[in-house]
């Protein structure tokens, strides 16, 4: 009942990228992320401590945030399916933003620092601290009710009638 009733609440989808100790770069799809402050610029990111993500980004102490345009689809699937179970990756999905890895032509990206973590539950909030972001354009990827979707901006397409 508890997921029944979050099914029903529209988000944004982004992916959480951080590196592995051998340099690989990992990621998870999150719906669970927020912005928290613009002075400084803190982004909050809830992840499962089960989740390969959750140690790698203690153990590094960074992380990348990319959140998705809507024709992203295919990578958002991509990073919500478990590591062991993953396809290849097609190149030129990933790119870097400083020294963190994020997603190529998502409609915006930031490169994080952890500066706090909260045990909540079975999971922990990471606050990051943006240390450098950058701004696409795009429509956004939305999930709602277990669908991944997307809308158009009206101002946009009606500006260009």
């Amino acid at each position: 009942m508890y997921r029944d009733a979050w099914a029903r609440f529209a988000t944004g989808v982004t992916v959480i990228t951080t590196v592995e100790p051998g340099g690989a770069v990992h990621g998870m799809t999150a719906s669970s992320v927020t912005s928290v402050s613009l002075d400084p610029p803190l982004v909050l990111v809830v992840i499962g401590e089960s989740r390969q993500t959750h140690g790698l980004i203690e153990s590094t102490g960074r992380f990348g945030m990319s959140i998705l345009d809507a024709g992203q689809t295919e990578i958002a699937k991509h990073f919500a399916t478990p590591p062991e179970s993953r396809c290849e990756l097609k190149s030129g999905n990933v790119t870097h933003l400083s020294d963190t890895p994020v997603i190529a032509n998502a409609i915006a990206a930031m490169d994080c620092k952890v500066s706090a973590a909260y045990k909540a539950g079975d999971h922990t909030v990471f606050i990051g601290e943006v240390e450098s972001i950058e701004v696409g354009e795009g429509d956004p990827l939305v999930w709602f009710q277990r669908q991944f979707g997307g809308f158009s901006d009206q101002k946009s397409a009606s500006n260009s009638d």
